[in-house]
């Protein structure tokens, strides 16, 4: 009945909220430990040059 509709939406609002936290948990940690990673090897992570459009695109030829 009713009753049966009530406590599964409930359970499940619980369920996905704790799984949510948990996923937001787990997504967290990883960018900290990365960020981490990042900090201590600068030399593997060095920016790159700025390249205009023009040197990152090939050449245009119509064809026809």
């Amino acid at each position: 009945g009713v009753h049966r509709q009530i406590l599964f939406a409930t359970v499940g609002w619980f369920v996905g909220y704790y799984l949510v936290k948990r996923a937001e948990y787990v997504h967290a940690k990883l960018d900290r430990e990365l960020l981490e990673y990042v900090r201590h090897h600068p030399a593997d992570f060095k920016a790159a040059d700025k390249k205009r459009i023009g040197e990152l695109l090939e050449d245009f030829h119509p064809v026809r």
